[in-house]
């Protein structure tokens, strides 16, 4: 029953949107889902800890210490999301941009969100994974075009195309790997653990076929290069909740399916095989990042091609596969949620309240807006890695553990992409929040944004002292390292 609660809470809460619509006495049904949903990933990461794996419904639902990890990231992202989407929405009412009707129909996909991306964490079968992930593909197509602008409408399709196109790759992938499983001794299937156990017994001529298309497939759905054209466009124009979990959660969500198709591979190949994969698609990421971070002029698509970047960087450190390596992703994984969720809230906030997403539209942020100018501000010093953030602590982890081994010069190259990175995003972030206020524009008093405060805070808490996560993290990592 423990591992069902993540799953049914978001959809019940997707039934009361149903029945009762989005009003005074429903608009904070997702935020207590959220909650709840973030006490029930706690109370499964100590369970898997102390006392193993779990398994339910016949064996179709498994959490082990990696799962519980990731439904902590999905139910922390959730909660700094969905409390400020009252807000959100409220003003976006207001404004005449949207309706009580809209705010039913997101909050409804919403749920239905979490409540997939749940089950691709939680399910024992890469079938299963598949079918969640596409599920995610179809509710946030919606949400992207939301607002129904020409924009938005052509975000949406292109996310629908682009994203199709990978996950069709990944039904080929899993499809080839199931004849590979099939042909093997035992009987597999698609069941992850078992998968796992039994690699060295497939074929690996099978398999490298496999681990290819569903890595480049499920790459696709993490905004990883060569198929991230989708990102920028459904990023930017999906509402700015939408757009904190898409970042995120939804991206981190799809490498978790890489990391399953990863531990394998090297059972089955050895490590060399989707370490040079990775590796290749980590600086390619990096580099297309960098090289359109420097010119940009949309601070929304700004922020998109940042988790270009730090999907890349996660997928670096996954490529250089050591438990230090590992450990250093899957922080990285949790912080860049906190930062970007509230990065991607903080820049709606923004486009509510200037009207504009352009760069060089938004001027004096600090004297009109402090506070809200200094969570951002303090936002983007989390996501380019000062200390005391957690990023700082997972890259130096990264870089630490790609020197150690013995890839110094894709480090050094990684490392390099991300100073510019971090460059581009400062100097447009200080145009945006200091400077002189346009004329004809006064100070004027914005909302406390208390999800804004409570995501930094929890992004340095993490990076001071990460409690009694470092145990989860070890356990996770045990779980991904392969011994041959």
């Amino acid at each position: 029953m423990t591992l069902l609660v993540p799953v049914v809470l978001p959809v019940l809460g997707a039934l009361v949107h149903l029945v009762f619509g989005w009003r005074r006495a429903t608009a904070w049904v997702s935020a207590l889902g959220s909650g709840l949903l973030l006490a029930a990933a706690v109370v499964l990461a100590v369970h898997v800890t102390r006392a193993g794996p779990q398994t339910a419904v016949a064996g179709l639902l498994r959490a082990d210490a990696l799962s519980a990890f990731m439904l902590l990231v999905i139910a922390t992202v959730a909660v700094l999301a969905t409390a400020a989407t009252p807000a959100y929405l409220r003003a976006e009412i207001t404004a005449g941009r949207a309706t009580a009707r809209t705010g039913a129909r997101h909050s409804l996909l919403v749920q239905l969100f979490l409540a997939a991306m749940a089950l691709a964490v939680l399910a024992a079968n890469l079938g299963v994974v598949w079918v969640a992930i596409e599920a995610t593909t179809i509710v946030t197509a919606f949400l992207v075009g939301q607002r129904r602008t020409r924009a938005a409408i052509e975000a949406a399709w292109k996310y629908v195309v682009i994203c199709s196109t990978g996950i069709a790759l990944a039904l080929m992938g899993a499809v080839v790997l199931n004849f590979a499983s099939a042909n093997a001794p035992g009987a597999a299937g698609l069941d992850l653990a078992a998968l796992a156990a039994g690699a060295h017994g497939l074929d690996a001529g099978v398999t490298r076929i496999a681990v290819v298309l569903l890595i480049l497939g499920f790459g696709t759905k993490a905004g990883l290069a060569p198929l991230h054209a989708w990102l920028p466009d459904a990023h930017s124009q999906a509402p700015a909740p939408v757009s904190a979990l898409m970042s995120g959660v939804l991206l981190s969500v799809a490498f978790y399916a890489i990391l399953r198709v990863k531990v394998i591979a090297d059972g089955a190949l050895g490590a060399g095989f989707a370490r040079t994969l990775l590796i290749v698609m980590a600086l390619a990421s990096l580099i297309l990042a960098a090289s359109l971070l420097i010119g940009i002029r949309d601070y929304k698509r700004m922020l998109a091609y940042s988790s270009i970047e730090h999907l890349g960087l996660v997928a670096f450190g996954a490529a250089i596969g050591s438990p230090l390596a590992l450990a250093a992703a899957l922080l990285h994984v949790l912080g860049h949620g906190l930062a970007k969720a509230v990065l991607f809230l903080g820049a709606g906030q923004v486009l509510q309240l200037t009207g504009t997403t352009r760069v060089d539209g938004v001027r004096g942020l600090m004297a009109r807006h402090p506070v809200l100018a200094g969570t951002v501000g303090l936002g983007v010093l989390a996501l380019v890695g000062l200390p005391p953030f957690s990023l700082f602590a997972s890259e130096l982890g990264i870089a630490r553990a790609g020197f150690a081994a013995g890839l110094a010069w894709p480090t050094i190259v990684a490392l390099a992409l991300v100073l510019v990175i971090a460059a581009a995003l400062v100097t447009h972030a200080s145009r945006m929040l200091l400077g002189t206020a346009p004329a004809g524009a006064p100070p004027a008093a914005s909302p406390t944004p208390v999800a804004l405060l409570a995501g930094l805070l929890a992004c340095a808490a993490l990076g001071i002292a990460a409690g009694p996560l470092p145990v989860l993290l070890d356990s996770a990592t045990h779980v991904l390292v392969v011994t041959r």
